[in-house]
């Protein structure tokens, strides 16, 4: 920066000799500043001036566009270094949020903000902060070279233009602060419009409801953009109003210039040195005045971009992998009660259960029950507002949940692919060249899936599609057990992890899974009783507690008994 406005006043500064020599070449042998340099060359003619001042003059330009590129070049690459630290800080932030924090909040405003108001911030405030900074610094430097040349013609210049930039700036302030509202407002609104309608496509065209969603979208792209035309015009408007009085200053100066004595000879070089000083003075004023816009403009992206990097971090997050927490014995709940937030009902309540290590224990219940909250806060998920997680007696905090978590893993009933190959998805989160594919062939056995992955041209280099779309229900379910078994856990639930697959293939899945050993631990939620005749115990939930508790045989005997009284 500083370098840059040193160029200017090189460039500015050498203009006048060089118009001088132009005008009246015998005056340059009367300055005494002059006579130092003519005697070093050897100039003993006022036409020999003209040769090296044009060469001078020339290189005062060029060093000053150089440098002008250079600092244009790194206020650039450090406002996106900038802006990649925000966005991936932020993304890091939120991966390590609680699950709480999660499902409090909608994901649009997440994406939003890691994406679009982080790359914002870069637009919008860093590199225009650059940009005043550097301003600020040019803006000195050309007014003193300035003032050295005529000092009431440049302040009065100056404190002309200041006035007005600072007149607009009082005048738009509280529109770009309307206009900032917007533009943060709908932005996440967009994101959101975009993934409902895009995220519910097969309904969407089902029901032939496109023109809602396109409504949707319109009622959010429109106001922004506007928003953003109208920032933008804002920012870029007085550039032409000062532009016109710059030109009417100048020709009011060449006028009073010309009345006296010396009349034109005298007046071009001072009026070259101040026109090419305006010439780079209004584009630095005009650079302030945009970044100082653009900065309005971006006040509340900026607040919600930094809501989002004050988003703090666990304890665990620079240590290495949790080792496991002992679990020999059993897994035990003490008087266990959650809701999600103060205001909402108890989901549990005074919840007693003791599930032992190697045991296979299933839920069922009606919808709302609490089952697969019961499953969140046993995996670590959600905190009870009440009561305890014990292991082997000892008490699950956040302080130890990563360690509990390790022996753990989740089947879910709407299995996550990501869009990347059959062996990445069952080895998920496993950095590819890590990853084990002989045990990823074991895991897809397992889950009655390698047969049909065999089949495929590339098997196991099968990409799935985005979310898996490319892939049946029942298969996306099989991916997501053979998943967990890869992760060769001790723990295992399965929140209706096996609804999509036919009566033979549950049946198959599950006999696999039985024959893994009397050390793992298998909690399963279904709505199929049949698929839990295999538990040791099968626990009913309803009202936030624990209706009964026995085996599928008695579960299924007292069930006739009620239809046969019915």
């Amino acid at each position: 920066m500083f370098a840059a406005s040193f160029a200017e006043i090189l460039s500015i500064g050498a203009v006048l000799p060089f118009l001088a020599v132009l005008t009246n070449p015998d005056r340059i042998f009367q300055l005494p500043s002059a006579k130092p340099f003519i005697n070093l060359i050897g100039i003993t003619f006022s036409s020999q001036l003209l040769l090296p001042l044009t060469i001078g003059f020339g290189v005062a330009a060029f060093i000053s566009g150089a440098m002008r590129l250079l600092l244009l070049w790194a206020s650039t690459r450090i406002s996106y270094a900038t802006g990649a630290d925000l966005s991936i800080s932020i993304y890091r932030r939120t991966l390590y949020q609680p699950y709480s924090i999660h499902v409090s909040r909608n994901s649009s405003e997440v994406i939003n903000g890691i994406s679009g108001k982080a790359s914002s911030v870069i637009g919008a405030i860093i590199l225009p902060s650059l940009t005043i900074i550097s301003s600020a610094i040019m803006l000195i430097v050309i007014l003193m070279a300035l003032v050295s040349i005529d000092p009431v013609i440049a302040l009065v210049a100056f404190g002309g233009f200041g006035l007005i930039y600072a007149i607009i700036i009082r005048l738009t302030r509280g529109r770009m602060l309307i206009n900032s509202q917007s533009i943060a407002r709908e932005s996440t609104q967009l994101i959101k419009s975009l993934q409902e309608g895009l995220g519910g496509i097969r309904d969407v065209l089902i029901d032939g409801c496109q023109t809602v969603y396109c409504e949707i979208y319109r009622n959010a792209d429109l106001p922004l953009r506007r928003a953003q035309g109208n920032s933008n015009f804002i920012s870029q408007s007085p550039r032409f109003g000062i532009e016109a009085l710059g030109m009417m200053l100048i020709a009011a100066l060449a006028y009073l210039l010309a009345h006296q004595p010396d009349g034109v000879a005298k007046a071009i070089p001072v009026l070259g040195a101040l026109a090419l000083g305006a010439q780079r003075l209004l584009p630095v004023l005009q650079g302030s005045y945009a970044s100082w816009s653009s900065i309005q403009s971006g006040q509340v992206s900026l607040k919600d971009t930094l809501e989002l990097l004050d988003q703090p971090l666990p304890e665990y997050v620079d240590q290495p992998p949790a080792k496991p927490i002992p679990f020999h014995q059993q897994l035990t709940l003490k008087q266990l009660s959650f809701r999600y937030t103060p205001q909402t009902p108890w989901v549990l309540k005074n919840l007693d259960l003791t599930i032992k290590k190697g045991s296979r224990i299933g839920f069922i219940g009606l919808t709302g029950s609490g089952k697969s909250t019961l499953l969140d806060v046993i995996m670590g998920l959600l905190q009870p507002n009440e009561g305890t997680v014990e292991i082997d007696n000892q008490i699950i905090t956040i302080h130890n949940t990563r360690q509990w978590q390790a022996h753990i893993a989740h089947v879910p009933q709407a299995i996550f692919l990501a869009d990347s190959t059959i062996q990445e998805n069952i080895a998920f989160g496993v950095p590819i060249n890590k990853i084990d594919l002989t045990l990823v062939k074991q895991a897809a056995e397992k889950a009655q899936i390698a047969d049909i992955i065999e089949t495929w041209p590339k098997k196991y280099n099968t990409f799935v599609g985005e979310r898996g779309i490319r892939l049946s229900g029942g298969q996306r379910q099989r991916i997501g057990i053979a998943r967990a078994l890869y992760k060769q856990a001790d723990v295992i639930i399965f929140d209706e992890a096996t609804s999509a697959l036919d009566n033979k293939t549950e049946a198959a899945v599950m006999q696999s899974i039985e024959s893994l050993g009397k050390d793992l631990t298998l909690l399963i939620i279904a709505h199929r009783l049949t698929t839990l005749q295999n538990c040791d115990q099968i626990i009913e939930l309803a009202n936030g507690g624990i209706k009964r508790i026995g085996t599928y045989q008695e579960i299924v005997g007292e069930q006739n008994i009620i239809t046969s009284d019915s």
